[in-house]
């Protein structure tokens, strides 16, 4: 499994650049427990590998 150190940012942008779909952020939130989109600080975070069929959207609550 990747990961990846950003300061500060969002996952978004972690999902574009690295999944090539902003819309899957939420498959990075999970992974690392998270809920929010916008990150703080430095952060290394868990990456799932690539999937172009993967879904995004919101989280299932």
């Amino acid at each position: 499994m990747r990961t990846v150190t950003i300061a500060g940012g969002n996952l978004f942008r972690v999902a574009a650049e690295e999944l090539g779909d902003a819309t899957q952020w939420v498959r990075i939130a999970a992974l690392n427990g998270l809920k929010d989109p916008m990150l703080e600080g430095v952060v290394t975070l868990r990456l799932p590998p690539r999937d172009a069929k993967a879904g995004g959207g919101v989280i299932a609550r």
